[in-house]
């Protein structure tokens, strides 16, 4: 018997572009191969011209080398500047948030994370079709990992 997700009568939330999940706290922001082409394409540069000045290597959930965007020095995105400057051409992991399926596991995991963003609980109901759409987005494009090669 499937079990019927804690989130099937849907979740609400409207980001606030107030930049929280931006800014102020160390992270990975970790890039797919379709992530790292717009991205590139957006500041018109090649791939690994961006790569070495944008990213770096760091470990992700299932303990492998993965490519990251950088972070400055106070720890704000490195496309962070009052605002997203790449927002049109924002990474998978942004633009899925919060449906990402370590929040969206539990009611619990839910309400940790929306004790941070604002825009968690509030504004628009996503339906269980679409958080389940999020989430199957993020399994098909996987992120790129240390064997990449340019």
């Amino acid at each position: 018997m499937e079990k019927v997700p804690f989130y099937a009568s849907g979740l609400k939330f409207s980001c606030q572009r107030c930049s929280v999940c931006c800014r102020h706290d160390s992270g990975f922001v970790f890039l797919s191969e379709e992530d790292l082409e717009k991205l590139a394409i957006c500041l018109n540069m090649g791939k690994s011209s961006f790569i070495k000045t944008y990213c770096r290597w760091g470990t992700n959930w299932q303990y492998t080398e993965a490519l990251s965007l950088k972070e400055k020095n106070n720890k704000d995105c490195i496309f962070w500047d009052s605002g997203c400057i790449v927002y049109d051409s924002r990474p998978l992991q942004c633009r899925t948030f919060p449906f990402w399926s370590s929040i969206v596991s539990s009611m619990q995991s839910w309400e940790i994370a929306s004790g941070s963003c604002p825009g968690m609980n509030t504004g628009k109901v996503h339906e269980k079709e679409e958080i389940e759409g999020f989430l199957k987005s993020q399994a098909l494009e996987p992120v790129i990992f240390g064997n990449f090669a340019l």
